[in-house]
């Protein structure tokens, strides 16, 4: 699953779509975000994405659920103030013509 940020402030994503369904227990992110300190390094720490709208994404709960245990299993899930997110420890920056810069990290 491919899924491209295009908002983000201190380490949460705000908007994002999914650019590609398959494999949803595997998610990388993509970022075309304009990013800010503090938005993306190492003192926000990896990007978040709820859960909520991760699940919106996949489009089954049975197998967004399902993922979601693999991806708690893997240390992928956190909370913050009492929303749980799906955590992206490295991401790439998409860049306009589709291709991706070199890759990012956020830890």
């Amino acid at each position: 699953m491919r899924i491209q940020a295009a908002s983000v402030f201190e380490g949460i994503i705000y908007h994002s779509h999914l650019v590609d369904g398959r494999n949803p227990c595997r998610p990388t992110l993509e970022v075309t975000a304009i990013l800010r300190e503090g938005d993306a390094d190492a003192e926000a720490g990896p990007l978040l994405l709820s859960v909520a709208e991760y699940m919106v994404m996949v489009g089954d709960d049975t197998k967004a659920r399902a993922c979601l245990r693999e991806l708690d299993a893997k240390g992928r899930i956190v909370e913050r103030m009492g929303v749980r997110y799906l955590t992206f420890p490295t991401w790439e920056r998409a860049t306009d013509n589709g291709g991706h810069d070199q890759h990012e990290e956020a830890s």
